[in-house]
């Protein structure tokens, strides 16, 4: 069955969304931190700026 979600995905709407991953540093500990979002394609650039 996981086959054909995965098929799916890739033929649909699923291609426009991308994971993106940055690290970003904690202002209380300054320890860094991951900031994870699914984000449109069309704003990548956007989240990365921020």
């Amino acid at each position: 069955m996981a086959k054909k979600v995965v098929a799916s995905l890739q033929k649909g709407e699923g291609r426009v969304f991308t994971k993106c991953v940055k690290m970003v540093k904690s202002p209380k500990s300054g320890a860094y931190m991951f900031d994870e979002q699914v984000v449109h394609n069309d704003h990548i650039k956007d989240f990365f700026a921020q």
